[in-house]
């Protein structure tokens, strides 16, 4: 055989890289020294801890098991919807567990994240989907609490984490009717939080409907403070199954990146089954003030079994 003909056959006696789907619902993607961390509800396994994953492309990933586990910190049961941000020089994770918010440290963020005092940020009933933001020298702390419907809140936080400061919390969205609620559901859901700030301007994406349902989507509000009051945007809902082309399209996050925006956020498995729920990334543009998805750069995530 010539050096010719080895060449060619080269690539077909390469072993194949097998792939699977990155199956995260409520997915939250951190950046550190350019290498991205992906962390999210791991519906078959929501009640052992969070996953991680990592990336150097955003769109294939490798398994590192668990950034969380559980008897590491707060919750044996529902761990659910994570974020992870670093704070001085440590890096923390907020996430749900037992329907309440806790906060776990590590000193990276694939973990191992533990807490001390296993216990959640005090609250007077459930709340979910914690979303942690930065601003002007203080703390906020996005988050859902299920009273008469899931409802996004806002309060300033201590600056030691440990509680929301009393008198700060109010009310950011409710489901309203549209798009919001398509089943008419007695119980409305808003849910999902995430907020950036953009030209001096807030902006907080949030998803509406049951995730069970094929309507549930993402919509956007915008207010002149990190406290609200928040007005929808006119071209919601900017992503959902209209513009994507799969059901249950959202609970995401967004990702600022080289000079461009993405949503990284969670769709149904296919037409026919819920979960386990698939990970998606798509780009967004924004028209003026108004962010937009470009359907084109739909792309699954998947892991590499190979590593």
């Amino acid at each position: 055989m010539n050096l010719i003909t080895l060449l060619l056959l080269l690539p077909s006696l390469l072993p194949v890289k097998d792939s699977t789907p990155l199956l995260l619902a409520d997915p939250t993607v951190f950046t550190y020294k350019g290498k991205y961390y992906a962390y999210g509800t791991n519906g078959a396994n929501a009640n052992l801890g969070i996953p991680v994953y990592t990336s150097g492309d955003l769109v294939n990933w490798t398994d590192r098991g668990f950034a969380l586990k559980k008897g590491d910190a707060f919750g044996d049961h529902g761990f659910w919807a994570p974020q992870v941000f670093r704070y001085g020089k440590k890096f923390y994770m907020a996430y749900t567990a037992n329907e309440s918010i806790a906060i776990a440290v590590s000193d990276r963020p694939e973990g191992p994240f533990r807490q001390q005092l296993r216990e959640p940020l005090p609250a007077s009933g459930k709340q979910i989907d914690p979303f942690v933001f930065f601003d002007g020298g203080k703390i906020y702390l996005y988050h859902v609490r299920l009273d008469k419907g899931n409802r996004i809140f806002v309060g300033e936080m201590k600056d030691d984490l440990s509680a929301v400061i009393p008198g700060t919390l109010r009310e950011c969205i409710h489901a309203d009717t549209g798009w919001e609620n398509t089943q008419h559901a007695p119980w409305p859901v808003a849910e999902g939080p995430t907020m950036i700030k953009k030209n001096g301007r807030y902006y907080l994406f949030f998803s509406c409907n049951d995730f069970r349902n094929i309507d549930y989507a993402v919509g956007v509000a915008v207010a002149d403070s990190p406290l609200g009051p928040f007005t929808r945007i006119p071209n919601n809902p900017v992503i959902s199954r209209h513009n994507t082309g799969a059901n249950g399209s959202g609970h995401g996050d967004v990702l600022a990146v080289k000079g461009k925006w993405y949503y990284v956020f969670h769709t149904h498995f296919n037409a026919q089954k819920v979960g386990p729920r698939k990970t998606v990334i798509m780009e967004m543009n924004w028209k003026g003030t108004l962010p937009e998805v470009l359907p084109g750069t739909f792309k699954w995530l998947s892991v590499d079994q190979n590593k």
